[in-house]
């Protein structure tokens, strides 16, 4: 596959800049497979969701809880410095990506403040060809609830406030470690949730801590080529059991977003319950475990794109994108949602 085939025309005003009203307020787009090829496209409201799923499928929500992993700083020579954790490495370490004039040399220091005036150092230790390895002098999620900035993607043009505080958070978020929300989580209230319940619906979690590599573009035309960044997970023993006993009762396995169904590849393709994944979905990969995924849309020539491609079939992906875009659907993080079921045939 080459990168191009998965680029799309998108006008800059459908970009979700803020949340709707409520979360379920979203629009939401079933694509039925029949037979694997020409999929049916319907229009929908999300709440209609507690019509696409059946008693005894399972909802598998990523549980990540997003930091504020966005901070702000000076290098000795007094230039300001911008740091963006993609992720924690350790007690006092962790991965960043770092906007500056010039990027500061290994072994120097960063001067991290906050608006309180306070400030505490960072020393830059090491670099690997992408992101950089700094340490910290405390721990770091101490450090960053004192001096973070909640993290927004790149597209959303604001600047973080209460709303996105409490938006940009899932209501089964509960592992700190992310540095953007796994988005297709944000569409669910604790209302709908108890209805899915009550229907007989199963619910269960994983863990992906998302890095701020999952918006750094693809740069390589020819996609094996390409390096996909390391993203840290874990699924559980319960999880393992509950996945199980579904398939095994004739139920569905629902990943709620690209990062459920990514924790739960690794883990089936490994059989590690929990470390870190650099898994490339791609078209032509073998799903293991999941029959049906809720997403969001994806930005055009990114790994999430090309991974719904491979779930559902480009040309079907293709298709809905397309009429997402003709019937004004809201994109990214903020925006409107996609049911899609596991393409059988290639």
């Amino acid at each position: 596959m080459q990168l191009s085939d998965f680029n799309y025309d998108l006008p800059p005003e459908l970009i979700a800049q803020h949340p709707l009203a409520n979360r379920t307020d979203s629009r939401l787009l079933e694509l039925r497979a029949n037979g694997g090829y020409d999929a049916q496209l319907i229009d929908r409201q999300f709440p209609d969701i507690l019509n696409l799923i059946k008693p005894g499928d399972l909802l598998v929500f990523n549980d990540t809880k997003v930091i504020p992993a966005r901070l702000h700083g000076k290098k000795e020579t007094g230039g300001n410095v911008e740091l963006l954790i993609e992720r924690i490495s350790g007690d006092k370490q962790a991965w960043v990506q770092i906007r500056a004039s010039k990027v500061p040399k290994t072994g120097s220091i960063v001067h991290i403040h906050n608006k309180a005036g306070e400030t505490f150092p960072v020393e830059m230790i090491g670099y690997d060809g992408r992101f950089y390895e700094v340490r910290f002098p405390e721990n770091v999620f101490d450090l960053l609830e004192r001096f973070g900035e909640l993290p927004l993607p790149p597209y959303i043009e604001h600047q973080p406030d209460q709303e996105d505080a409490n938006r940009y958070q899932t209501v089964v978020a509960k592992n700190p470690g992310a540095v953007a929300a796994p988005t297709a989580g944000l569409h669910f209230d604790e209302a709908i949730l108890k209805k899915l319940n009550e229907l007989g619906v199963q619910q269960t979690t994983v863990t992906l801590h998302v890095g701020a590599g999952t918006f750094t573009p693809v740069r390589e035309e020819d996609l094996s080529k390409h390096k996909m960044h390391y993203e840290w997970f874990s699924v559980p023993a319960e999880t393992i059991e509950a996945i199980e006993a579904a398939h095994k009762a004739d139920g569905r396995v629902i990943a709620i977003g690209t990062t459920s169904l990514r924790a739960l590849e690794s883990q089936a393709q490994n059989q590690q319950a929990s470390g870190e994944t650099n898994l490339f979905i791609t078209p032509g990969y073998s799903f293991k475990t999941v029959d049906c995924l809720l997403t969001n849309f994806h930005l055009p020539k990114s790994t999430l794109l090309m991974l719904v491609s491979a779930f559902a079939g480009l040309d079907n992906i293709r298709n809905a994108y397309q009429h997402a875009i003709q019937n004004e659907y809201r994109f990214f993080s903020y925006g409107d949602a996609m049911f899609l079921t596991r393409q059988t045939h290639d």
